[in-house]
């Protein structure tokens, strides 16, 4: 699995390519032996196809199931990105509310943090000591931000300095959140499994036919490239930090756009 990870980390289009070749490499041996059975006068019956059937049917059935749990981490890592993003802006607003310079420190701090969120986000696959560091110095800021809070607290005990660390908590919280979406990802044997069972359902397709003897090699390739396009969209959705089909920073983006405007108190109209 981690060389296919890798392959995959550095070209998406040579693990379809690679994955494409074998298929039609196990095509061609499935439709080899159907010929040789045949010249062997060995023919089953109807049996075959029950059979191709059956396979094709658990196929399609992992297929499903490999895609559903693929969709569900994006989701995971899409939805975490929103929750944590709308938890450091409420923090944020709280802190730069509660008229205390600790309060402008965190607020501060927020920002440096939302930015560390960002690099989180958009860290590669490689290399991982880059991810570490990232994570390191979230580990570091948070430490600060209550520190900072704690302080606070000792000094004003009231609902206002509760809610700050109600809400500091729930970041700290979404973060760990989104942290694990990102490191959950699809089990090593379903992919295993996926492509154990694509290359078996494309030999016993050649198998099938080599037994009735039309070759049909135009259509076992793009029966070869159909599934290869799902199994590469179902790897680069289940895969957090490789492919195309990445998590957004825009709720991020959003939120230190806000930052920048700084928390503004208006005067109270004359009358």
């Amino acid at each position: 699995m981690m060389l296919l990870a890798e392959i995959a980390a550095w070209s998406f289009f040579a693990f379809g390519v690679l994955l494409f070749l074998v298929q039609l490499a196990g095509y061609e041996v499935g439709f080899r032996i159907g010929r040789w059975r045949a010249a062997q006068r060995e023919v089953p019956g109807e049996g075959v196809g029950v059979l191709v059937g059956g396979v094709l049917g658990l196929l399609a059935f992992v297929l499903a199931l490999t895609l559903s749990f693929a969709n569900e981490r994006f989701n995971d890592r899409r939805s975490g990105t929103l929750s944590e993003a709308n938890a450091i802006g409420t923090a944020w607003l709280r802190a730069k509310a509660i008229g205390h310079p600790r309060g402008e420190e965190i607020a501060r701090l927020l920002e440096q943090y939302l930015r560390q969120r960002i690099a989180f986000v958009q860290a590669n696959h490689a290399p991982a000591a880059g991810l570490e560091e990232i994570t390191r110095e979230t580990n570091a800021a948070q430490g600060t931000i209550w520190g900072h809070a704690s302080a606070i607290v000792r000094e004003q005990q009231n609902p206002v300095t509760a809610s700050l660390m109600v809400s500091l908590n729930e970041v700290f919280d979404m973060t760990t959140a989104e942290r694990f979406a990102f490191e959950l990802r699809l089990p090593p044997q379903v992919f295993w499994l996926l492509l154990g069972l694509t290359l078996i359902g494309m030999g016993v397709i050649g198998y099938q036919l080599g037994l009735r003897g039309p070759r049909v090699r135009m259509l076992a390739a793009t029966l070869a490239l159909t599934w290869t396009v799902v199994i590469v969209v179902i790897l680069d959705l289940g895969a957090a930090r490789i492919g195309a089909l990445r998590t957004s920073i825009a709720a991020y983006q959003w939120t230190l756009d806000g930052f920048q405007e700084g928390l503004k108190i208006p005067s109270l109209p004359s009358r």
